[in-house]
């Protein structure tokens, strides 16, 4: 048996006055209680606790151990939470960057949820439509939506959201309906970009079953989802957007859908995270989860 277990048995004994009760909190034979003791005792050096048939209390020495022991049993602990615990019960710190137009709509909503299900994970909950260094930032994962590029990170396809189509009221009113893609080239878009090159986001159809990508006259250029839905609801121009993200605006008629008819294009959402071999148990746990949000 190694210090930490006698430190940990020694704590029981002295918050349950008793070898009994302590050998009954830890589900343990009461003569291994006795014998871990006897072996911390010669080890310090000292006596810790004064026995009698009726009560077991500490020494002035046993009382100065215990609050040593306390400290050192609790940095043992958040050692061990820095490695996830284990798969049946994960705990410790997760560091994750989510898309904003997610976090709203999906993952905030559901959150406590999966705080319920692993109340032992810290969750350190990142914000952010840019791209992030995953290494160099501290972070366990991120989920990003779209295609990804080519890069060192191991990603995992966790769903699709479709993409729909939409203005405000007020800005279709003053031009003709778009009915077709090819009406699309005599409206005025706000047009999504991301990374440092600003580059813009091309829209994505379905024409004849075959994907095409389309380059939008964009007004104004935006690269924050709320930001993004803002403008169109102000009337700016036409956005294409992730649905589950407008959903309530499509409900409330803040905004309304054109192209209604059109096969439904989709996006993929994906996990990415540095290492398959090092996932560690609330890697694991985050990344199922995020993946039964979008089923």
């Amino acid at each position: 048996m190694d210090l930490l277990q006698r430190l940990r048995i020694f704590v029981a004994v002295a918050e349950r006055a008793g070898f009994a009760r302590a050998a009954e909190t830890l589900s343990l034979a009461r003569p291994r209680v006795t014998n871990a003791v006897a072996a911390l005792e010669l080890e310090m050096g000292v006596r810790l606790f004064h026995r009698t048939t009726r009560r077991t209390t500490l020494t002035g020495e046993g009382e100065a151990l215990y609050d040593q022991a306390l400290q050192l049993l609790s940095e043992a602990d958040r050692t061990v939470n820095l490695f996830g615990g284990s798969a049946t019960s994960p705990r410790g710190r997760l560091r994750v960057d989510v898309p904003v137009a997610l976090a709203r709509s999906v993952i905030v909503p559901k959150l406590a949820a999966f705080r319920s299900a692993y109340p032992d994970i810290e969750i350190v909950l990142g914000v952010s439509d840019q791209p992030t260094d995953l290494i160099a930032d501290g972070i366990d994962c991120v989920i990003r939506i779209g295609d990804l590029p080519m890069g060192s990170m191991v990603s995992r396809l966790i769903g699709r959201i479709d993409l729909v189509v939409c203005g405000s009221p007020d800005y279709l009113a003053a031009r003709e309906t778009a009915r077709t893609i090819a009406d699309i080239a005599d409206h005025e878009a706000v047009v999504y970009f991301s990374g440092r090159g600003r580059r813009p986001v091309e829209w994505q159809f379905i024409e004849d079953g075959i994907d095409r990508s389309l380059r939008v006259r964009a007004v104004l250029l935006v690269n924050d989802s709320e930001a993004f839905v803002a403008c169109a609801i102000a009337g700016l121009g036409l956005i294409q957007v992730p649905r589950i993200t407008v959903a309530d605006h499509l409900a409330s008629g803040a905004l309304v859908e054109l192209l209604g008819d059109l096969p439904t294009i989709s996006r993929p959402v994906s996990v990415l995270y540095p290492s398959r071999q090092h996932l560690t148990p609330q890697v694991r746990a985050f990344i199922e989860w995020s993946a039964s949000l979008l089923v």
